[in-house]
């Protein structure tokens, strides 16, 4: 039996009201998306912690899964998360478990799934957009200078403070920058 996709929640997909009562950041993202597919969101490093960025409208346009990555600069962030889209726009697949050099200049990059359970302290716009999660998330992971990720024993401990583990349960994920607020 084939199962079908679930419906689009989201705010193109379905009339949840008057448009001119949209927040200006969804009317923005609303924008992109009907322009160029999807949307993405950098939120800068500051203070706290590292910067990230994640997309919201691959769901909605192509039904493959939102991407997230951490601790890069915003900028390049945005540019990896671009690449991605759009190699998926042209048929590449995104899937939980990939391995993928089409990513970072010289380096691999990991897609993980990400546990839901994070979505409301990283992806709000999307939340906002979708309206009814959990939708598909995958972490875009890169590895250290030697080409190690986060699990290899011997990877830099300064890859680990950049980037979240949220393939992990929220309770199973170490103490620290990205564990503050929860």
């Amino acid at each position: 039996m084939i199962q079908a996709e679930p419906p689009c929640s989201c705010i193109l997909c379905h009339d949840y009201g008057d448009p001119a009562d949209l927040h200006p950041l969804e009317l923005s993202t609303i924008g992109h998306i009907q322009q160029h597919g999807w949307s993405v969101k950098m939120i800068p490093e500051d203070n706290k912690g590292p910067g990230w960025a994640y997309t919201v409208g691959l769901w909605h346009t192509l039904r493959m899964p939102e991407l997230a990555t951490f601790g890069l600069d915003v900028e390049v962030s945005k540019a990896c998360l671009n690449n991605l889209g759009t190699n998926a726009a042209n048929g590449a697949a995104l899937e939980a478990e990939q391995v993928r050099d089409d990513v970072i200049k010289r380096y691999p990059a990991h897609l993980k799934s990400i546990d839901y359970r994070w979505y409301k302290a990283f992806f709000g716009r999307a939340i906002a957009f979708y309206r009814k999660p959990p939708l598909p998330f995958l972490q875009v992971i890169w590895p250290d200078r030697q080409g190690r990720f986060h699990w290899d024993h011997e990877s830099d401990e300064q890859l680990r403070h950049h980037q979240p583990q949220l393939w992990k349960r929220p309770e199973d994920h170490p103490v620290g920058v990205w564990t503050e607020d929860l």
